[in-house]
Parts: structure tokens; C-alpha cells; sequence
């Protein structure tokens, strides 16, 4: 993607995550076609989602499976907390998006 989220957008993305749960998890046998679908699905749902990774202790294979996600999904990881990551694609339409991501910097907004 041409754009990159900021700091202070990440930190928000990720404080707006907390309290969500896990929507899709991806076992040992790693990534395929359904469950690429299925993260498009619920980014197309609900624009911030979890993805937990289960039974996979190799940390680069799990770097190497977001970028992968990101590369797929166009979406932006937000944050990586253990077996979690925090994925985040705005809609294509401005109007319909439920997200809105603070602008400028963040001591500006205060």
C-alpha cells in the first residue's frame, strides 16, 4: 500500500482492539485461499479485526505469515501482541467507513 499508518494511529487502532476478540485463527498448517477469504470478509465487516495465531512458536514464520496478510488483504497491521495480530482496512467509501483515524499529530488533537 501507497499510505502507512502513524504512531499515534496505531496506538488508537490498537486501544480501539482491546476489547475485541479473535476472529480468525490460523493453525499449523498456515495460511490458504479460505482463510485469506475469511479475513477479507470480516475486514469488509468490520474494519478492524484479531487474528491469533495457534500452535506456531516460529516467530518468522509468523512475521513472514502477516506480511503475507498485508500483501493479500491490503490491510495494515496496527499491532502484534503475542499469538495476536491487529489488522486494520478502512472502506472504500469515506461515508460508510466506522473508523476514523485521529490526523495530524497527536499533540495537536489535545
Amino acid at each position: 500500500m501507497a499510505i502507512s499508518l502513524r504512531g499515534y494511529q496505531n496506538r488508537f487502532l490498537r486501544g480501539l482492539a482491546h476489547s475485541l476478540k479473535p476472529v480468525v485463527l490460523i493453525g499449523q498448517k498456515g495460511l490458504n485461499t479460505r482463510i485469506i477469504k475469511s479475513i477479507m470478509e470480516a475486514l469488509d465487516t468490520h474494519e478492524l479485526i484479531k487474528v491469533k495465531f495457534i500452535e506456531l512458536e516460529d516467530r518468522a514464520q509468523k512475521k513472514t505469515m502477516i506480511r503475507e496478510i498485508e500483501d493479500a488483504c491490503g490491510c495494515f497491521v496496527a499491532g502484534v501482541t503475542g499469538h495476536v495480530a491487529i489488522l486494520y482496512r478502512p472502506k472504500d467509501d469515506p461515508a460508510k467507513r466506522k473508523i476514523i483515524l485521529p490526523e495530524g499529530s497527536p499533540s495537536e488533537s489535545v
